[in-house]
């Protein structure tokens, strides 16, 4: 035996010995590699492929395979070569191989790969047979290949090879028909009987049940096995082939192999020609599962899925050829299941065998049954394999059968554009279609129900006419007329051709597949085509060019109401050819009909104007009366229905329109007739909706026919609207609110129309009058406390309507009207009370949209009114009046909106060359302004608009104005001003409209506005204040009716106002004042005394403002100075004390002291000379004129005539900023002197200036006023010196006299003025003789001036013996010129000194006679301190006066003691008297007097003249050691030291050492007593202590305030005294001259003494200069 390796590496030949080695390698197979032996293998089977190899070789090598096979069993890539092997060598000798199969298996298969080897052999067809192996092949492979199946279940996938390849060889060598033994080794009745037993062997060994290979290689056996059986078996195994083909179905075994075997044993059976009853009662089964098979998804991708499909079909074609009447109810029983797979697949099988079925009329009948029931089912996934089928019915014209029509519908229905339906969908159902004749198809896409596909129907009618007429086959549609009841009409056709051209867009083809059709089947009205040719002409025209304009157009872009009129036109042009009036009957009937029942509102809209414009042609008067009576009696319900009613009769009336008014006329009966009409045969509940209906339809006719009509309607029209009117008050209905809207509602389209014709305005229109009347009845009868129906919006409505429309309305019933129509909305409540009133949200809201509509037609009829007299627009806004100054704020802002807008619309009018007058602009402007305060705001909101519009149009007329003039065009003044500036502002409305007014304007505006001060509203009281202040601000100087406008306001003021709009009340009649002095102050003046509070606070605020302050001054000065310049009358006149009174008043609180200054000289004048004349009169006692109110919880204090006079004095310096002069006066009893007639000159000459006082402490008017206000007082009463008057003369020679103590008023003067002073005092008057010497003396005061009066000394000297008052004043003149002049003589000085103590000696002597109480006694108390200083002159005559002076003093005072004293005194014990004096003062206990004194005396210490601050000092010294200075307070004796110490260092040195020694004396004083007291305290203080009393530890003050009072018993003796007791008392005082002293290093001078206290004796600065 040959080694592995050896094999492998040998060089192999073609020899047998070279196989042999192989072979024997292969018997050890076991003992080599698995490599080696698959080299092996290799080698062998290219050795057999490649070489011809002899039998017994084959037989050898086949043996040691087949033994290998045995023993190895070998797997994978070897047992593929052994399987090569065998066949390669079955390729040479095929008989070896095969037989190899007869060997003893032991009950066991082949192996694996001798099986397929011989399947492959057997298969194989090609196989050379020199030698005759063939027929052995056959046979043995037949009979060995049954012989195994048989010994066990079930064989191995190569031996079903083996099997199936014997089978199918068979089978062909069968079909070929070869009968030779020497090809065919079997036969035909062998092959049959073998194929019946391996069909037998299969189903009793297999298990042939379950999906797998085995199954399917069975099945594919089998199927070769039916056709190699006897028939007659064959039959008798259908019913178990059946079951077990239903079985492998539900194993779900692919379904190409069931349909295979099916397919081949219906083919087996079909060859028979019989298919026998066994396959007749398995029909039904074998259908279900071919069916079931069909239903299978087809994949291209996968072969087996195709061939399954085609296999089914396969199989009912062949069931067809044998059972052709059980198979068709089959297949149409799949075709009614609501399975759509099962229809689909059935559908398939019906097309697939459609052929083959004879076609009877029960096969038709009931097709089509199964049809229509598909259709009825209409599944989608159907559709497309029903239209297939429909498609094939066509070819066999199934369609033309009765049936056929709902088949073509359905096919219609796919092919609407709406659907989403394929693409291949449409296109079948358009081939469809086009198996449909031409007519039929026309009738159907002119079906309403069709509309959607009509673009499909009319494209392939289109079609299907051009075919025709492209064969000579003009289609003329003749059937169409001998067929109506089948076809449609020409009549139809046209119309609905034309109506769907009217949205030529529609789908995108509608109106150009609508045209093409109509030009394809033109002339569609003849039956003939030579008649009517003028139709087809014109179609042959005019549609290309439709058609032309539709292809240049878009749906965007194309005009529709444009096209609508060509449509229109177009048809109109082919009636009129077609000149055919029965023809156009027809037509007429059908558009009618169609509007009938057509549902499109556009469409149908159309439809009314192509029945109007065919109408119009027709030239039968009775057929057109007929069909207008026609189509009033068509459906009406909706409004569009209603409108095209009247736009049909419109076209028709622009050429029969005395026909159509007839016909209208005729049909309006029905609204009045109860007799003939039929809406009352109606169901109650529908009569009066039919009534508004007919009503509107009629309204809506007429005014169509208006707007389509050039001018004749018009003449017709007033009968028209008489009709109208008739139509409601002879309503056969019940006239409740829902008759009244459809009335209304009617009516407005009517006027509507009417009022926007052009042509309206040039006919004059009786009836319209009537009928705006009867809608104010209408508006009138409506309910003011709700909204429920808009009649009065229609109405109103209507009544704007006729607005332009002639005759005019006259001015009463314009008012009228707008008091109707006002009344009736803005009475209305509230939106707020609106809603709550509704009985839900939706009606709550409509209710308030209702009444916004309301107040908007509202709005748009005063507009109308205005357009239509514009100069009539304030009538309009008076009438709103009530409204806006109503107590509710809804009246208030609705008024308020409706004037907003008015005014706003007028000023957009922009045409202000009419005449828009304002004759009550004042009434106006209050009526606007009070409302811009309003309390709602948005109120305030709409006044300042409308405020601002009336200014813009008084604004824009006058520019106008301007313009036409020539004049300067003011720019911007409107930008000044805006709705925003005027909210709210009172104020700047009046400044806007001041100029605008006139004067009787203005008084109005105040006058209405004065109605608004009582008004309950705060705010708009207010405003009205401010709007009559504003105004008399701007305007005040030309107002009239003055009178009226004060009493008003008076009476407005003394009622109850609020505080804000009383103050700003009277601030409007301080301005009117102001502006109308002269009339309004004499009205207040002339109140009865004493005034109210009103006027008091009137004339408080005459006060407050300065320009009135002034006016008003000047007018009660002039009334003072004009009523004191006459003669004094016996009665007393109340106008000056009046005047008083307001002065009173005014000053009491003025804000304007420029004002008041600059009447300041003026006015005191006049009010000191109405003193001076109230004080001469004969009052009446407890005459009250005027009324002082206290403070709260006080009484008011009353004042007479003298003493309010004299307030008002003291006024007048307080409001001039002069409050010294009030002080002054207070201090000196000026105010008492003034108030005495005898002592008035005195008094006036005092308040001036005190000459007694030394110069350089001025006093009164002299010291508070400027020189400029002093020249002014003098400029005035120089022209007074000498009036007609006394007052006024001794008022001005008063003043005259005692201005002269300034010095820059003598300067003024010059000589003239000495002249007058010696003419009035050589006047026997004593006052003027006083008065005048008073001017001298003040005159000699200035430097330069007392040269000049030193020649009248003489003159002078002779007076001193005159009377008392003379003589003081003439020792007061000598004294000032000795004292003031230059080279004074020593003699004439004392002389003058003497005789002054002489005449005070002489006063005191008659005072002691009157026994004087304390006030005078006060007084007298001042005569002391200069009488004991003047007692230490070294003058002895002077000593000696001054004692007969003392002792007279102590007469009158009660210090008998010292009268002895002062009677002898002489000039060497004046220091002794002066010690008994003082000391006597001190033990009098009367701490206050002395300390009077002590304080009179500072001032002369202050003296130029060395002995007076000498005898001060004494005098200080000799009272202050009689003191307890310990106990005097801190603070006097601190006073008193200062007073003293400032004379440390006068230039006279007796006088330092004096102060010195004063000085140290009061501090020894001071320390002394303090020891002592000190001492004493304590023992005080501990006695107090044990009794328990408290130790008072306050001291005494010298100098303290006391409260001056005046004895009334006294009062006249103090009158009388006053005069003379102050110039005795000021000679002593008098020693000072003009420039004050400078003592030591006091840099302060001394300008006046201390004011004295109300309760002390008043004290003097200091004695007079000699």
């Amino acid at each position: 035996m040959v080694g592995s390796s050896d094999i492998t590496d040998r060089e192999w030949g073609i020899s047998g010995k070279n196989i042999e080695d192989i072979m024997e390698a292969l018997q050890v197979a076991d003992q080599l590699s698995t490599d080696n032996v698959l080299q092996t293998l290799k080698l062998l089977k290219v050795k057999i492929l490649n070489n011809k190899m002899a039998t017994s070789l084959c037989q050898k090598v086949t043996d040691t395979i087949v033994d290998y096979l045995r023993t190895m069993k070998p797997q994978g890539e070897l047992e593929e070569l052994c399987t090569g092997i065998l066949t390669a060598l079955g390729f040479q000798s095929p008989g070896i191989v095969i037989f190899k199969l007869w060997d003893r298996w032991h009950n066991n298969l082949p192996p694996n790969c001798l099986l397929i080897a011989v399947g492959r052999l057997i298969f194989f067809q090609g196989c050379p047979d020199s030698e005759g192996r063939a027929r052995i092949r056959n046979q043995a492979s037949w009979t060995q290949s049954i012989k195994f199946p048989a010994l066990r279940l079930g064989c191995s996938p190569p031996w079903h090879t083996v099997l199936k390849a014997l089978v199918i060889s068979v089978r062909k060598h069968l079909d070929l028909g070869t009968k030779e033994d020497e090809i065919m080794d079997i036969t035909q009745e062998a092959a049959s009987l073998k194929a019946y037993l391996t069909l037998r062997l299969l189903f009793n060994r297999w298990s042939l049940k379950s999906n797998n290979k085995v199954t399917e290689q069975a099945l594919v056996i089998t199927g070769h096995l039916f056709f190699l059986m006897p028939p007659s078996k064959l039959k008798n195994q259908v019913n178990r082939l059946t079951r077990w083909l239903m079985t492998l179905i539900s194993a779900k075994v692919v379904p190409f192999y069931i349909s295979q075997c099916i397919c081949q044993l219906t083919e087996a059976l079909a060859l028979s020609g019989y298919g026998g009853i066994n396959l007749e009662s398995q029909l039904e089964n074998i259908i279900g599962m071919l069916f079931e098979q069909l239903s299978e998804t087809v994949k291209d991708s996968d072969s087996l899925s195709v061939q399954n499909h085609s296999l089914a079909l396969r199989s009912f074609y062949n069931l067809i050829q044998l059972y052709n009447d059980q198979v068709i109810p089959l297949i149409r029983k799949n075709m009614q299941t609501s399975d759509p797979a099962k229809i689909v697949s059935a559908l398939q099988v019906f097309m697939h065998v459609f052929q083959e079925v004879p076609q009877t009329e029960q096969l038709q009948s009931e097709v089509m049954h199964s049809v229509i029931i598909m259709i009825q089912e209409d599944l989608k996934p159907v559709q497309k394999a029903l239209l297939n089928f429909i498609e094939m019915l066509g070819q066999h014209d199934y369609l033309a059968l009765p049936q056929g029509n709902f088949i073509i519908n359905y096919v219609i229905r796919l092919s609407e554009s709406d659907c989403s339906n394929e693409e291949d969908i449409q296109i079948l159902c358009s081939k469809i279609l086009q198996m449909v004749s031409l007519p039929k198809l026309i009738t159907l896409a002119c079906q309403p129900s069709n509309t959607l596909a009509f673009v499909l129907l009319s494209k392939t009618a289109t079609k299907m006419a051009l075919r025709a007429r492209s064969r000579g086959q003009v289609p003329y549609l003749s059937s169409f007329h001998l067929s109506p009841t089948q076809f449609i009409s020409p009549q139809k056709l046209l119309t609905h051709l034309v109506v769907l051209s009217v949205k030529p867009y529609r789908e995108g083809e509608f109106g150009v597949s609508s045209l093409r059709l109509l030009y394809a089947l033109h002339p569609i009205t003849s039956l003939h085509p030579i008649i009517n040719s003028s139709v087809g002409q014109l179609w042959m025209k005019k549609i290309p060019q439709m058609l032309q304009i539709l292809d240049d157009h878009t749906e965007k872009n194309l005009n529709q109401e444009e096209w609508e009129d060509r449509l229109l036109q177009f048809s109109s042009q082919s009636l009129v050819a077609i000149d055919d009036d029965s023809w156009l009957e027809q037509l007429i009937k059908v558009v009618l009909e169609r509007i009938n029942y057509f549902s499109d509102d556009e469409e149908k809209a159309f439809l009314y104007k192509f029945f109007g414009f065919t109408l119009r042609t027709s030239r039968n008067m009775k057929l057109i009366k007929m069909m207008i009576s026609s189509i009033l009696q068509t459906v009406h319900e909706e409004l569009q229905e209603r409108e095209g009613i009247a736009v049909a009769l419109s076209i028709v009336s622009m050429k029969h329109l005395k026909i159509v008014l007839d016909q209208l006329q005729v049909y309006s009966a029905v609204l009045t007739d109860k007799d003939s009409s039929f809406i009352l045969k109606l169901m109650k509940e529908h009569q009066r909706r039919e009534w508004g209906l007919v009503c509107n339809i009629i309204y809506l006719s007429y005014s169509k026919i208006i707007l389509e009509s050039k001018g004749d309607i018009f003449t017709h029209l007033d009968g028209i609207l008489a009709m109208v009117l008739q139509h409601y008050h002879n309503c056969i209905m019940e006239k409740d609110k829902n008759l009244k809207l459809e009335y209304l509602d009617a009516l407005t389209k009517l006027t509507n129309i009417l009022s926007s014709h052009p042509m309206a305005f040039q006919f004059k229109f009786p009836q319209k009058l009537e009928i705006v009347t009867f809608m104010m009845e209408l508006i009138r009868e409506e309910p003011l406390n709700s909204i429920s129906s808009s009649i009065r919006l229609k109405a109103m409505n209507i009544i704007i309507d006729f607005r332009k429309l002639h005759p005019l309305m006259e001015l009463e019933e314009r008012t009228e009207l707008l008091r109707t129509c006002y009344k009736s909305v803005l009475c209305l409540p509230s939106t707020e009370v609106l809603q709550k009133e509704a009985s839900s949200l939706q009606e709550a809201q409509a209710t308030v949209d209702l009444f916004r509509e309301t107040l908007q037609s509202l709005l748009r009829l005063m507009e109308t009114l205005i357009v239509e007299m514009p100069s009539r627009i304030q009538h309009c806004l008076e009438l709103l009046d009530t409204w806006l100054n109503s107590q509710k704020d809804n009246e208030r802002e609705r008024a308020m909106w409706c004037a907003a807008r008015i005014l706003g619309f007028t000023a957009k009018m922009n045409n202000f060359g009419m005449d828009i007058e304002f004759s009550r602009l004042g009434r106006l402007v209050r009526l606007l302004a009070l409302r811009c305060q309003d309390p709602v705001d948005n109120i305030c909101f709409l006044s300042a608009q409308a405020v601002y519009s009336l200014y813009c149009i008084l604004l824009l007329q006058k520019q106008m104005g301007r313009k036409k003039q020539g004049l300067w065009e003011e720019e911007g003044k409107n930008e000044v001003y805006s709705a925003n500036v005027f909210y709210n502002n009172t104020f700047e409305i009046a400044k806007a409209f001041a100029e605008y007014f006139t004067k009787m304007q203005l008084t109005t505006l105040v006058l209405t506005a004065m109605e608004g001060l009582t008004d309950s509203r705060a705010k708009v009281s207010l405003a009205a204040a401010q709007l009559m202040s504003a105004v008399m601000k701007e305007r005040g100087r030309d107002m009239i009716k003055i009178e009226e406008v004060v009493e008003g306001i008076l009476e407005r003021l003394n009622s109850q106002l609020e505080p804000n709009t009383k103050e700003e009340t009277v601030r409007a009649m301080c301005l009117l004042a102001g502006n109308n002095t002269h009339t309004v102050v004499p009205m207040l003046l002339n109140k009865t005394l004493p005034w109210d509070r009103t006027n008091l606070a009137l004339w408080k605020a005459f006060g407050n403002q300065r320009e009135t302050t002034i006016s008003v001054l000047q007018l009660l000065i002039g009334i003072l100075e004009r009523l004191h310049s006459k003669e004094e009358t016996k009665e007393m006149a109340f106008q000056p004390v009046a005047v008083t009174c307001a002065l009173y008043e005014m000053l009491s609180g003025s804000l304007c002291q420029e004002a008041v200054q600059e009447l300041y000289p003026r006015l005191l004048l006049a009010i000191l000379c109405h003193l001076y004349w109230v004080i001469e009169q004969n009052v009446p006692q407890k005459m009250v004129v005027y009324s002082k109110e206290g403070g709260p919880g006080s009484k008011s204090k009353p004042f007479d005539p003298t003493s309010c006079a004299l307030e008002v004095v003291k006024l007048v310096f307080s409001a001039a900023a002069y409050d010294g002069v009030v002080v002054y006066g207070d201090q000196h009893c000026c105010w008492d002197l003034l108030s005495c007639p005898r002592f008035y000159y005195i008094g006036i000459m005092d308040l001036t200036s005190n000459s007694w006082l030394p110069v350089f402490h001025p006093s009164g008017i002299v010291k508070t006023c400027e020189p400029a206000i002093l020249h002014r007082i003098l400029n005035l009463v120089r022209s007074l010196l000498y009036s007609s008057s006394y007052h006024w003369k001794i008022l001005a020679r008063a003043f005259y006299a005692q201005l002269l103590w300034h010095r820059s008023v003598a300067q003024t003067l010059g000589q003239d003025l000495l002249v007058n002073l010696i003419k009035w005092v050589k006047e026997p008057n004593l006052i003027m003789k006083e008065v005048g010497l008073r001017g001298i003396s003040n005159l000699a005061l200035h430097p330069g001036q007392a040269e000049s009066l030193k020649g009248q000394v003489p003159f002078l000297k002779d007076l001193l013996k005159n009377e008392a008052r003379v003589t003081v004043q003439a020792v007061k003149s000598l004294r000032n010129i000795i004292c003031h002049g230059k080279g004074e003589d020593i003699k004439e000085r004392d002389q003058v000194k003497i005789s002054a103590t002489s005449a005070l000696s002489h006063m005191l002597r008659h005072i002691d006679k009157f026994k004087p109480r304390l006030t005078t006694r006060r007084e007298i108390y001042t005569f002391l301190v200069p009488l004991l200083l003047s007692i230490q002159d070294n003058n002895t005559e002077v000593v000696k006066a001054c004692g007969r002076a003392l002792t007279e003093w102590t007469n009158v005072i009660g210090w008998s003691s010292l009268t002895q004293t002062f009677r002898h005194i002489t000039l060497s014990d004046h220091i002794q008297v002066l010690e008994e004096t003082c000391k006597y003062l001190v033990n009098t206990s009367k701490t206050q007097l002395v300390g009077d004194l002590l304080f009179q005396s500072f001032g002369f210490l202050k003296s130029s003249q060395s002995f007076l601050r000498a005898a001060a000092i004494n005098f200080i010294a000799l009272t202050v050691k009689k003191l307890n200075m310990s106990q005097i307070h801190e603070d006097d004796v601190e006073l008193l030291q200062n007073a003293i110490g400032n004379l440390r260092n006068d230039p006279v040195e007796s006088i330092q050492s004096l102060v010195n020694t004063t000085l140290k004396k009061i501090d020894e004083y001071i320390n002394f007593r303090s020891i002592s007291t000190s001492r004493m305290s304590q023992i005080s203080n501990n006695i107090l202590k044990v009794t328990g009393i408290k130790n008072p530890e306050r001291k005494k003050r010298l100098f303290r305030s006391v409260k001056r009072e005046r004895d009334d018993d006294n009062q006249k003796i103090w009158r009388w005294l006053q005069s003379p007791l102050n110039s005795l008392r000021n000679r002593y005082s008098g020693r000072v001259k003009d420039i004050p002293h400078k003592s030591g290093n006091s840099d302060k001078q001394s300008t006046g003494s201390q004011v004295p206290t109300s309760e002390s004796p008043p004290t003097e600065a200091g004695p007079a200069a000699k």
